[in-house]
């Protein structure tokens, strides 16, 4: 009993942010997804150490390589973790190379590898990969049609297609939740207002958009400058779905006992919103915003793909995916279209976490 009793004492004097960290905890997928996000971002922040080799490399020994295999066992020794070479034919029909394993040829994999020389976060320069053969070759998954590395260009893409949405975002947050806040909080003519612009916004068609923002934008721009301006100028009609969320919330809270209090002591109305009325949903914006970042990664890799977005020489998954638009070369090379398990993986994890948020939200409920 006086555990149980330290218990119910310990959650009466809980703060929010604790009752919704100790609900979160009990959704498994989204600790997992937690988890497993955590680890991508890592990756992307780190890519050129991860990598293990330089994404822009070309072999032309190598093109359309399938993925090697990771062996431990050699002619039943044990010698750690090993690929082998490879060995090819060229059919004279199709002009196609077929490749093998070269059991001769035994390439050790190991860490801290020196390898292709990059510039770490673009300050130092080192050599040093995370994982790597010191001779020979290693393609995990394989090569694109150049016989570029497709991990190490995998990794390098996560680095964009991961983050590339948070400034959308963000910007969308705050749009949504500053002009949501004033529909609801003043309401009447102010609020009409608002709700038809939002109506207004909310019928533009997205893609005709990008189209012509894309053949809008100077030719000469880089191609990351020219996304990320498209980016910023998308998440402007973005924040409506925020913005109704926002004022519905504002419309039931404005009534309540601590905010007509709030009024009655001279509260500011800047103060009432971002210091009384906000924070009482904070829970609820914060899942809002962790499932919206999936909406921008799926819109990156579809319009890169569709090559309306990012274009090389930038990587990104959706670039990487452009090579499979082509149903010969995706039933002959399966392995290219291994970027869009990271898409999937990601956004699940995105969805997972923000259904964890989502029922932390209500810390009081099944506690």
């Amino acid at each position: 009993m006086k555990k149980r009793e330290q218990m119910e004492e310990k959650f009466y004097y809980a703060s929010q942010w604790q009752l919704i960290w100790w609900r979160f905890r009990k959704h498994k997928l989204a600790v997992i997804g937690g988890v497993v996000l955590l680890i991508i971002y890592v990756f992307a922040i780190f890519c050129e150490f991860f990598a293990p080799y330089d994404p822009n490399k070309y072999n032309y020994r190598y093109p359309y390589a399938p993925p090697q295999r990771i062996h431990f066992f050699h002619e039943g020794k044990f010698i750690g973790p090993f690929v082998y070479g490879y060995t090819y034919t060229v059919d004279l029909e199709t002009l196609r190379r077929i490749y093998k394993e070269d059991k001769s040829k035994i390439f050790k994999i190991k860490f801290f590898v020196r390898g292709d020389e990059y510039k770490f976060w673009g300050i130092w320069k080192t050599n040093i990969h995370f994982i790597g053969v010191e001779d020979g070759h290693m393609f995990l998954l394989g090569t694109d049609s150049l016989g570029r590395d497709m991990l190490s260009r995998i990794i390098y893409g996560a680095r964009i297609s991961t983050s590339i949405g948070l400034i959308g975002v963000f910007l969308s947050f705050i749009l949504g939740v500053a002009i949501g806040g004033i529909s609801g909080y003043f309401g009447g003519a102010v609020d009409n207002f608002i709700q038809r612009t939002i109506e207004i916004i909310k019928s533009i068609p997205t893609i005709p958009l990008w189209l012509a923002l894309s053949a809008a934008l100077p030719q000469n721009w880089p191609p990351l400058r020219v996304y990320f301006v498209i980016v910023i100028i998308l998440s402007l009609t973005g924040w409506t779905d925020l913005a109704r969320v926002v004022r519905s919330r504002f419309l039931s809270l404005r009534e309540e006992d601590f905010v007509m209090a709030a009024k009655f002591m001279g509260a500011s109305e800047a103060r009432i919103i971002f210091r009384h009325m906000l924070p009482s949903f904070m829970s609820h914006l914060i899942a809002s915003i962790t499932l919206s970042i999936p909406g921008m990664i799926l819109g990156e890799t579809s319009l890169s793909f569709l090559g309306l977005g990012l274009r090389p020489p930038v990587i990104s998954w959706g670039v990487l995916l452009q090579e499979a638009q082509n149903l010969t070369v995706v039933a002959l090379y399966p392995w290219l279209l291994i970027p869009v398990v990271f898409v999937i993986t990601t956004v699940l994890c995105f969805n997972f976490v923000g259904d964890g948020l989502r029922d932390a939200a209500d810390p009081y409920a099944n506690m």
